[in-house]
């Protein structure tokens, strides 16, 4: 009960004001990031770039955890059971889907249909996607996993985070195509409570990953939603 008492928690408060540190996050990627990427690979054909490009924008419009998309790079940590398989791929002319397999937040391990459409906020994920599935069952036919490297092996943390350093310094990492895909969605007007499903949060706590002032924020879904009003008036 000590621990309770007024003066123990005002202390660790006045202990916390004093000593504390803020949080350093990461920079969140932007869809201009993006562009960067891809213009640099744009007459790539090689699997490894391709496969690159798919998991980027995969990961940043599906709100994925970089942990979803490769194995880490400790061997004893890695879990076949968490790996997305490739016969749970879908392709449409409108969009891309996959299950992804039991996570963190998942707690009855069912697993969640991951949709991304063909086009978003001036990307075509289905694109790079349809060209990565191409040279993956050239290369790997008879492989289970839909994620592979040019040896077939699955991606690990490493693989991934090497290549994002070639762009950008070390203020992005893997969270950040998950707190930019929410950042890009609640910018273009998506209600939070779309944003957090989408993202598979259990709680608000995905608040912290959008990277915007809320002042800033709520302006630009107030001029999204005057925008869309305008334009059904245009339409009548």
């Amino acid at each position: 009960m000590t621990r309770k008492s007024m003066l123990v928690r005002r202390t660790l408060q006045g202990c916390m004001r004093m000593k504390g540190q803020a949080t350093v996050r990461k920079r969140a990627l932007t869809v201009d990031d993006l562009h960067t990427v891809i213009n640099h690979y744009h007459q790539t054909s090689q699997h490894d770039d391709l496969l690159f490009i798919a998991m980027l924008l995969t990961g940043f419009f599906a709100l994925l955890r970089l942990g979803e998309l490769t194995f880490p790079d400790n061997p004893a940590l890695r879990n076949w059971k968490k790996v997305t398989r490739r016969e749970t791929v879908k392709v449409s002319d409108t969009q891309y889907e996959f299950l992804l397999p039991g996570h963190k937040a998942d707690r009855f391990f069912e697993g969640n249909r991951i949709i991304i459409m063909a086009k978003c906020f001036g990307h075509q994920p289905l694109h790079h996607f349809s060209q990565h599935l191409q040279s993956r069952d050239t290369l790997h036919p008879t492989s289970s996993a839909l994620w592979l490297t040019k040896g077939g092996r699955i991606p690990t943390r490493s693989f991934f985070i090497k290549r994002l350093r070639q762009f950008f310094a070390n203020d992005v990492a893997g969270q950040s195509m998950r707190a930019g895909g929410a950042t890009a969605l609640a910018e273009h007007g998506v209600p939070p409570s779309i944003i957090q499903a989408s993202g598979r949060w259990a709680s608000d706590a995905f608040l912290i990953y959008i990277r915007k002032n809320p002042t800033l924020l709520q302006g630009l879904l107030h001029a999204n939603a005057r925008n869309h009003v305008q334009d059904i008036q245009d339409d009548i």
